[in-house]
């Protein structure tokens, strides 16, 4: 499918092409296929409009004056054939000037000339059928291009597939190449001229942005989940409106409903990628967005259209073709849309996905944006979408429709940048400042005053607070061999006042080194698996292990036998996480899907008849268990202040919140990366600060092989 202006093309009875004029409601048949038509694009100038089609066996360029003209004679039109037994052909693009015919055929890329039967280059590099190609307007020799072996190519005329490469055009020359993002085919690509980046999609709903700018070298910008998205602007709109009383009986999109239990989960492809003319249908309006320097895009999916906000990469608006009764197409298997909108309208095009049928739209872009926002008011008998006409293939008629509109019951509240974060709904305290509940969390508040102030002078001579004027540290100071062969270190903790490092290594021992790195201090070895984890006391007196071989361990910093070991009776799975919990009052570990708290006593004397027996006591207070999950992957918790918050990351990739003062799990954050978090980290302040302690734990960082996330805990967000 293509689209341009008032002009859109589509294949009729497969070998045949059809450009329909929506301002004359007359279409225009031309013949020169023998085979199926599979692609076809509008060039990028006005005058003269030019269309190309292309089919396994012939490239062809039409120049629709010329044709209109021939068919008013009474003679039959003909094209420029360009080229000839391509291959299967995906996807074709014009250069800016329309001198160049990008055409991806299979795995390769061929630039041909639009005047005449010539090829100029064969770019080839991709390992699976190239699916989009896009022209860089301000690199006069930059192509880009992304297809189904999950890469993105760049040649010069550079190319992009999906582990990024970039070529030289003139010479083909590989210059850079990235590796693979995404485990699901690209569909679709554009380019932000005013951004210089690059915008893709794949087949699974994720959209990936890449900067363009040389000094960036081709880094990824942000990922978006459109599936998330989506569920999120949806679930917010219908709460919106069930709170005001509105729109209860009108809205289909975005009540909320669950997927039967059993049902198969559908994929949302991402078909279509275009620029969005979003201010120029709100020229006219006193309460428009703020910033226009905002730019927004149409998103195509299966399902439906979807604005974004380039700036917050949040959804604005949300069209599903399933709402509008007088469309009878709910699963599109293509899309293509008008860059500009006219008359405030966008035109439309999309093919049913188990049919063959067509249907042209027109999307009041301004009825829309009301009947979901707010700070627009809406006006009288405005409609949002319009079917203007259906074509279906099989039959070869087109034919009017009534107008057939429908307003979209739905409503947001706008996103403006730049303003102060208001809440004006009250949120649930998450506890720090009221009084534990349970006498088992109840802190020591009998220290002396001597005790405190001693400990604040001595925290205060130690802790080093890093000089914010000051660069990050991008080079290493000083490295050194552990051992004497290589050996892998799993985990590497500082303890609280940064004069001394752990390490748990391969070779089943724990090194304790000086923060400098200039001397050993301690060697501790009894694992008889790889050390997993290490965790440091508050008093710095002691050190919790946790092994691969299913045992504990805390050791003294004094003495190189362990004060206490619990053996592999205890656990039924690998300790993974093991740390000093709630300032030494308990051990918290993890193992599988479950988190183990722990309180002990240590008791380091040893019995001269019994010198063998662990005088050192340990108990299980409760397990925790993980909703859903096969491993926790992470766990956080403060051990500098009292907090009875805990954090853990599962292999289903979701986020938990247990309160082990109510002990329950509080809130799950379903799929909150894409992959498996592999690592989250508070702000943990100090214990001595004179700020509250709690205020230091109110936000958090999860990393995961997606990218890293910020979360504010007072929303979960």
């Amino acid at each position: 499918l293509a689209c341009s202006h008032h002009h859109c093309a589509f294949p009729v009875n497969r070998n045949e092409l059809c450009v329909w004029n929506t301002a004359t409601a007359q279409p225009l048949f031309l013949s020169g296929h023998r085979c199926s038509i599979s692609a076809l694009s509008f060039g990028s100038k006005i005058n003269p409009l030019l269309v190309c089609s292309a089919s396994h066996e012939h490239v062809i360029v039409w120049d629709l004056d010329e044709c209109t003209q021939k068919v008013q004679e009474g003679f039959t039109p003909r094209g420029i054939v360009i080229g000839t037994l391509l291959g299967m052909v995906l996807h074709i693009r014009f250069s800016p000037d329309d001198q160049q015919v990008a055409v991806c055929a299979g795995n390769q890329i061929y630039m041909l000339s639009a005047k005449n039967e010539a090829v100029l280059a064969e770019l080839d590099g991709h390992l699976a059928p190239v699916t989009a190609a896009e022209f860089c307007t301000w690199e006069k020799s930059m192509l880009i291009s992304v297809s189904e072996d999950r890469s993105f190519k760049a040649r010069k005329l550079y190319l992009f597939f999906f582990n990024l490469k970039v070529w030289d055009y003139s010479t083909s020359q590989l210059i850079y190449q990235s590796g693979i993002i995404t485990a699901f085919p690209l569909l679709s690509l554009l380019i932000d001229e005013e951004n210089k980046q690059i915008i893709t999609g794949c087949a699974e709903g994720q959209l990936w942005i890449f900067s363009l700018i040389s000094d960036h070298n081709y880094r990824c910008v942000a990922h978006i989940d459109i599936k998330k998205e989506q569920e999120k602007f949806c679930n917010k709109v219908w709460k919106s409106g069930k709170e005001k009383g509105e729109w209860q009986n009108n809205s289909k999109l975005c009540k909320k409903d669950k997927r039967p239990e059993g049902s198969v989960e559908a994929s949302l492809p991402i078909l279509l990628i275009e620029h969005c003319d979003f201010f120029e249908c709100f020229h006219n309006e006193e309460n428009a967005y703020s910033s226009q320097n905002t730019r927004y895009f149409w998103i195509g999916t299966s399902t439906g259209l979807l604005i974004i906000n380039l700036a917050t990469f949040e959804l604005e608006a949300f069209l599903s073709y399933r709402d509008y009764s007088d469309l009878s197409i709910r699963i599109a298997r293509s899309c293509a849309l008008t860059r500009k909108a006219a008359s405030g309208k966008v035109l439309c095009l999309i093919t049913s996905m188990f049919e063959d049928m067509i249907a042209v739209l027109e999307v009041n872009l301004a009825a829309l944006v009301r009947t979901q926002h707010s700070d627009f008011l809406p006006c009288r008998n405005e409609k949002s979408l319009s079917v203007i006409a259906r074509y279906r293939i099989i039959k070869c008629f087109l034919s009017l429709l009534d107008d057939g509109f429908v307003y979209l019951a739905l409503r947001s509240k706008n996103t403006v940048k730049d303003k102060p974060l208001v809440f004006h709904n009250k949120i649930k305290s998450s506890g720090y400042t009221a009084a534990p509940r349970m006498t088992m969390f109840s802190p020591n508040t009998n220290l002396k005053t001597k005790e405190v102030s001693k400990s604040k002078t001595s925290c205060k001579c130690k802790n080093k607070e890093y000089p914010l004027e000051s660069y990050p540290p991008v080079k290493y100071e000083k490295e050194i061999s552990v051992t004497g062969k290589p050996t892998p270190i799993f985990c590497v903790q500082y303890s609280g006042d940064g004069e001394l490092l752990a390490c748990g290594q391969a070779d089943k021992t724990v090194l304790i080194l000086n923060s400098n790195l200039t001397d050993v201090h301690s060697v501790f070895s009894g694992h008889d698996g790889a050390v997993s984890s290490v965790g440091w006391s508050h008093d710095r007196k002691w050190l919790v292990s946790g092994s691969e071989d299913r045992t504990l361990r805390v050791w003294s910093i004094c003495n190189k036998e362990p004060a206490l070991i619990l053996g592999k009776e205890k656990f039924h799975k690998t300790v993974r996480f093991a740390q000093f919990y709630f300032i030494d009052t308990f051990i918290l570990l993890c193992c599988g899907a479950e988190l183990h708290l722990l309180s002990f006593h240590l008791d380091t004397t040893k019995d001269d008849v019994k010198r063998y027996k662990q005088r050192s006591i340990c108990k299980l207070v409760q397990k925790f268990p993980m909703t859903s999950t096969m491993e926790i992957t992470s766990l956080s918790a403060v051990n500098e202040f009292y907090s009875y918050i805990v954090l853990t990351a599962g292999s289903n990739r979701a986020l938990e919140v247990f309160d082990l003062n109510a002990g329950c799990s509080t809130a799950v954050i379903q799929e909150a990366h894409v992959r498996s978090v592999h690592q989250i980290c508070q702000n943990k302040g100090s214990s001595f600060s004179t700020q509250r302690p709690e205020a230091y734990n109110l936000f958090l960082t999860t990393a995961a092989g997606d990218g890293i996330k910020l979360w504010d805990l007072r929303t979960l967000r």
